[in-house]
């Protein structure tokens, strides 16, 4: 019966949902997993069959699924207030998310504005940044720096400071024009170059393009310490530190994209805290509401609040979302800050990373695996299979038959597994992945 009932969901899934950068095509061949729910670290199908939920369900899944604080914050809030649009009005969640989360940088970065997804939160930094600059009576400041294979997200105006042909090619012409450099990728070093030397060398890329084109230039984006869908890309902190310097050498804003990095992801809270810098505009999205809702938001400087306040509503920043500031979603992120400070994770995230690369030592010295890499709780390996052609799929198929669940971007595998890992499940993590990699490769 149980066979019968799964078998159902996914024909009716593959009928009636178009499901996310897939082609659908491919679902004929590669099977879907209908979940049934979900427990902690783990996801259950309908068949009985459980999978570690290795990659957190695309980075949000902090602490568990249906994590009982977590539960509790918002059933409480269900029955107080489910929604309220925020414009002319507030509530105490939204306040003292906002609260919470400036103390978090030191009062550095004192103003929250709300949306509900990450490419939203990057569309609004680029927003801001523009029009900050046209109410400062420099309106020719409107062009953008990118990364070498960044990735910001799918809307018109993150897919314009994104570096994936895949999307170039299909949506280029939609684009707005902006400037590619080159990344700070460590696996780039030349014979004796370090990851510093490497974060030098590209931002005297950056420092080539302000030259020529600072007059004109809004702002840099990045994503601190880690291009996640570039593959886990990792970098010096040091590139963090030079970018700042530029950006106030050349009268340029600043956006660190922490959607996938940040919430503790990186061993700090923000990943920007490592190189001891803050940006102009920071961007939260994904762990923020401990994968329960839809949240994402952008924080930024008092500087650059103050450039809006004024008695012209054109001077105002003039971008809305129905669901901005949602009271559930910020009663969810308030309960998952505060199981960081309760639960002082940042520390034992520490322990449980060291355990997890211990027990990676046989990945990292796996014949086909390269570039075996940690920052914080993200892991990552290049592999170079015997066979090319497929590897992602046939690697996320052998995953699942040893009951994790365990994407790839290309030839990269990574792990970013939720903070709660038990030790067992960490040894299965981890003896898991190279069984996977032995029947892929």
């Amino acid at each position: 019966m149980e066979a019968l009932v799964k078998t159902d969901w996914v024909a009716r899934s593959l009928a009636s949902v178009w499901h996310p950068c897939t082609q659908m095509q491919h679902h004929e061949n590669l099977p879907m997993v209908a979940l049934s729910h979900g427990h902690g670290a783990w996801l259950m199908d309908y068949d009985g069959n459980r999978y570690i939920d290795a990659i957190s369900s695309w980075w949000v899944n902090l602490f568990g699924h249906a994590n009982p604080r977590i539960n509790a914050a918002l059933k409480a809030q269900l029955d107080q207030l489910p929604h309220a649009m925020l414009a002319g009005f507030t509530h105490e969640p939204v306040v003292s998310l906002s609260e919470k989360l400036s103390a978090l940088t030191g009062g550095e970065l004192g103003h929250c504005f709300y949306a509900s997804d990450g490419a939203s939160a990057v569309e609004i930094a680029l927003k801001m940044s523009f029009h900050a600059w046209r109410n400062h009576d420099q309106p020719e400041k409107q062009e953008f720096i990118y990364l070498h294979g960044s990735y910001h997200g799918e809307t018109i105006g993150a897919l314009a400071v994104t570096d994936v042909p895949l999307f170039r090619q299909a949506y280029g012409s939609m684009l707005q024009h902006a400037h590619l450099v080159a990344t700070p990728d460590a696996r780039m070093a030349l014979k004796d170059e370090s990851a510093s030397d490497v974060a030098r060398r590209a931002a005297a890329d950056v420092r080539r393009v302000l030259q020529r084109r600072s007059g004109h230039i809004a702002a840099i984006i990045v994503e601190p310490l880690v291009q996640c869908a570039a593959g886990m890309v990792m970098h010096d902190p040091v590139y963090l530190q030079l970018l700042r310097q530029l950006c106030d050498e050349f009268n340029v804003h600043l956006i660190a994209d922490e959607i996938a990095v940040g919430c503790g992801r990186t061993g700090t809270f923000f990943a920007c805290e490592q190189s001891g810098i803050w940006p102009d505009f920071l961007c939260l999205s994904k762990g923020i509401s401990g994968g329960y809702l839809p949240l994402s938001l952008v924080m930024t400087r008092e500087k650059i609040y103050q450039a809006f306040y004024h008695d012209d509503l054109a001077r105002a920043f003039l971008h809305s979302h129905s669901y901005t500031g949602n009271p559930l979603a910020c009663r969810a992120a308030l309960a998952t800050l505060a199981i960081f400070e309760e639960d002082d994770v940042l520390a034992k995230n520490r322990v449980l990373g060291d355990k997890l690369e211990a027990l990676l030592k046989p990945v990292a010295e796996h014949a086909q695996v390269k570039n075996f890499r940690r920052r914080g709780m993200i892991f990552a390996f290049d592999v170079e299979p015997k066979i090319k052609e497929g590897f992602a799929r046939r690697f996320f198929t052998e995953a699942l038959a040893q009951k994790l669940l365990l994407r790839p971007i290309g030839n990269t595998v990574y792990l970013m597994p939720p903070y709660i890992l038990k030790n067992d499940e960490v040894a299965l993590l981890a003896s898991g992945t190279l069984a996977a990699l032995e029947q892929s490769c």
